[in-house]
């Protein structure tokens, strides 16, 4: 069982600005120490950053109307990084905090229901939720399907059901309460309020959206689920803020590693859009 969220559900358009006000850190330095914290709904951003470069107001609000739209009033707090947490990081790449994490390769329910869903925000860009129920025997699977897509027109339901049925020999249930319009004037949404949906059967002590590299939260998450995807098991790991090794590997080579997946998908606010487990080529 398990539940994936598009682009476009408030909590995402969060988790998206949060990534987006690190990107736009990172343009200001190679090694920026960034935290972002977004809460948004109902025509109002609350955005809170902790950093050590000089970011603005004004670009946090350009970020906010790119993602979220021109008819929301933000609020941005701007406030330097802790001394104390400034000065660990000084002379070496060391563990930005502390944390507990796991990481597990996606399963085939999982990959199967992040297609469903990249398919049907590629028709239908606006706030989903996707649910996929397992069932039947091991050697021949299928799968019961509930998808939540704001703006989905009545008329096409049926030919949705029947697309989705042939991919998963399951039962589909589309809007159960209706159409609906979604959105973030229809719910709030918050950074890493969607941990399930980006990462799976992974654990995290903390989240993986709105921070630098340095942030255990970002950077042992990926390198665990990469290195989950490479052994192809789960890998469990915990820190310490200050570690410069975390089981005897460079905290630096995790970073590196960490650096270079966040590059390959184009940037912070563009792993925001699907965490982890993502649709192929995004």
């Amino acid at each position: 069982m398990f539940e994936k969220v598009n682009p476009c559900h408030p909590d995402k358009v969060a988790d998206r600005i949060a990534g987006a006000i690190v990107d736009l850190a990172y343009a200001k330095s190679e090694n920026p120490k960034v935290a972002v914290e977004v809460l948004i709904g109902h025509g109002i951003a609350t955005v809170i950053i902790e950093t050590s470069e000089d970011i603005k107001e004004s670009e946090v609000c350009a970020i906010v109307k790119r993602i979220a739209g021109d008819d929301v009033a933000t609020t941005a707090t701007i406030v330097k990084q802790d001394a104390h947490l400034a000065k660990n990081q000084e002379g070496a790449i060391r563990c930005g905090d502390n944390g507990i994490f796991k990481g597990c390769k996606p399963t085939f329910e999982q990959n199967l229901l992040t297609h469903i869903a990249d398919t049907v925000y590629c028709k239908y860009p606006t706030d989903g939720k996707y649910i996929i129920r397992g069932k039947g025997k091991l050697s021949a699977p299928t799968f019961d399907v509930t998808v939540c897509q704001s703006h989905l027109v009545k008329e096409e339901e049926k030919d949705l059901s029947i697309t989705l049925a042939m991919k998963t020999g399951g039962d589909i249930l589309i809007n159960p309460l209706g159409e609906w319009t979604g959105g973030i004037n229809t719910d709030s949404g918050a950074t890493n309020r969607k941990l399930g949906s980006d990462m799976g059967d992974g654990v995290t002590g903390g989240g993986l959206h709105g921070k630098d590299l340095s942030k255990a939260d970002v950077s042992v998450n990926i390198w665990c689920f990469l290195e989950a995807e490479r052994r192809k098991e789960t890998v469990e790991v915990c820190c310490s803020i200050g570690d410069e090794a975390i089981n005897g590997i460079p905290y630096s080579v995790i970073v590196k590693q960490a650096r270079d997946y966040i590059q390959s998908l184009g940037g912070f606010e563009k792993f925001a859009e699907w965490g982890l487990i993502r649709p192929i080529n995004k």
